[in-house]
């Protein structure tokens, strides 16, 4: 009987340095989107204005991540289990979708990717809409969830510090229960400038107590309606640089299509004053 109590102590909450250390990996895991998009265990936002191409990006994303096949220009070092909470599509509609997006992949995505088809109607700001999430990521069995999008899992005023950061708790507590990383896709404020990108994000103050990354999603030009800029910033590590993205309206697929086209500073005329 000793030995079955011993067996179930709780392990100490308090540990000393040499026993964190001695628990440390010899070399850090790599993410689970690389390059350093999606940490393991971290918090992706991906933002950008209305109908730019955030959903369709993020299912792309999330088929890869399952298959662990790499897709537009991003590495996927191993297939892992992804949850899909999205709230816009009815899910005849999403699965259809999806359908498009796997022609590529072939089966290779079809038991790892998990859809939560009563999503909708449960928010992550109440208790019980978060147990739901969390009862959803265990019989999933997920190592990422993606919430598509924000605003659809909570009733809080996003202009309001407050009620964000108590959001944002929120979301560290399905992070932390379900241990997956999540990506989370959120609408950017209306009036943004050029080198924004975490900062872009509606209720920024309090997202950036939580993000570890943050993808922004731009039209570079009004002319170009199938191409999309992608522009990033990481929390612990130095981002890589905007890249383009061009979308196959047949596949529903993004592919890599080159580096952005850098922007010059205009410069200052310098003005004379006549004495």
């Amino acid at each position: 009987m000793k030995d079955a109590a011993a067996k179930a102590a709780p392990k100490p909450a308090v540990l000393s340095l040499a026993q964190l250390l001695a628990e440390q990996p010899a070399a850090p895991p790599p993410g689970w989107i690389e390059p350093g998009l999606l940490p393991p265990s971290g918090i992706l936002f991906v933002g950008g204005e209305p109908k730019v191409g955030k959903s369709l990006l993020v299912a792309n994303l999330a088929l890869a991540l399952a298959a662990g096949k790499d897709r537009a220009g991003f590495t996927i070092p191993a297939p892992r289990r992804v949850l899909v909470c999205q709230f816009e599509l009815p899910t005849p509609q999403f699965v259809g979708r999806l359908a498009m997006m796997r022609r590529s992949l072939g089966a290779a995505a079809d038991q790892n990717l998990l859809v939560d088809t009563h999503a909708g109607g449960n928010l992550l700001s109440a208790p019980q809409g978060l147990n739901h999430f969390l009862n959803a990521a265990r019989q999933a069995g997920a190592e990422a969830i993606v919430l598509d999008p924000l605003y659809s899992t909570h009733d809080q005023d996003e202009n309001d510090t407050h009620s964000m950061a108590a959001l944002c708790q929120s979301l560290l507590r399905l992070r932390d229960a379900s241990k997956a990383a999540l990506i989370v896709v959120h609408h950017v404020r209306k009036s943004i400038g050029r080198e924004e990108i975490g900062s872009a994000f509606r209720g920024s103050s309090a997202l950036h107590a939580v993000g570890d990354s943050y993808l922004l999603l731009t039209r570079p030009s009004a002319h170009l309606a199938a191409t999309v800029e992608l522009r990033f910033q990481f929390r612990y590590a130095a981002p890589p640089a905007p890249r383009l993205l061009e979308l196959d309206p047949q596949t529903l697929c993004f592919s890599a299509a080159g580096a952005a086209p850098a922007r010059t500073a205009v410069a200052r005329k310098k003005v004379s004053r006549s004495m």
